[in-house]
């Protein structure tokens, strides 16, 4: 009877120990999971210069700057194609806590846009990929809301929005920081979902946002004149 019931025991731990390895196997093999739209650009040879790029200074740039001296309402057409392009000759590098972050990628997806990159940690890449959904609010301020937060294939929004509520509060607990610079208000939105008035500033010229559109590839911002 005693060896009947050891055999059973063994039996059991046997398959528990079997449905730990599935297990394990299946969240590691969802976590190197590289998305299929993930494919960014090559950095380009003698890239990380401080050369502006094309994209920014003949095309970006004049239609903001000539837009907003007009004091006329005027939209503005974003690539992500031509982002893509920048970001590859800027060869943008990270290093954060140990890990590497690299290769990143701007995808504008219906109502959505899609950042990507490469992660290593201690030899082993990830992709992570937070997906924006922007939206207008009441009295037209803009809220740049994280959608969704992914390791490979993984989802992890809700503890990804969790860690980035903790270490906003702490930030704003142990640095001074100028709410009214727009880099905050837009940290402050991605981290905390705190909304912001969309004003930006060309020389002596304030423009607002006033509406958009994100279709594949491209993001059509509305201007308007702004005080």
């Amino acid at each position: 009877m005693e060896k009947a019931e050891k055999k059973s025991r063994r039996r059991k731990l046997l398959y528990w120990l079997l449905i730990d390895i599935v297990v394990a196997a299946t969240i590691i093999g969802l976590l190197l999971h590289k998305p299929a739209r993930y494919n960014p650009i090559a950095s380009a040879v003698g890239s990380g210069s401080d050369r502006v790029h094309p994209y920014i200074s003949h095309d970006l740039g004049p239609q903001f700057y000539n837009g907003a001296q007009s004091q006329r309402p005027f939209d503005m057409i974003v690539l992500d194609k031509g982002l893509n392009e920048v970001i590859s000759e800027a060869g943008w590098a990270q290093q954060s806590e140990g890990i590497n972050l690299s290769r990143p990628e701007i995808l504008f997806v219906p109502g959505r846009i899609v950042l990507m990159g490469a992660a290593d940690v201690e030899g082993a890449e990830f992709v992570v990929t937070i997906e924006l959904k922007p939206v207008l609010e009441d009295q037209g301020l803009l809220n740049l809301n994280v959608a969704k937060v992914k390791i490979g294939a993984m989802n992890i929004t809700p503890l990804a929005k969790m860690v980035a509520k903790r270490m906003y509060q702490q930030r704003l607990e142990t640095e001074p920081v100028d709410t009214k610079d727009l880099r905050a208000q837009i940290a402050a939105s991605l981290l905390n979902e705190e909304p912001f008035d969309p004003v930006f500033k060309a020389e002596d010229k304030w423009v607002r946002v006033t509406d958009f559109e994100i279709t594949p590839g491209k993001l059509v911002a509305r201007f308007e004149p702004a005080q």
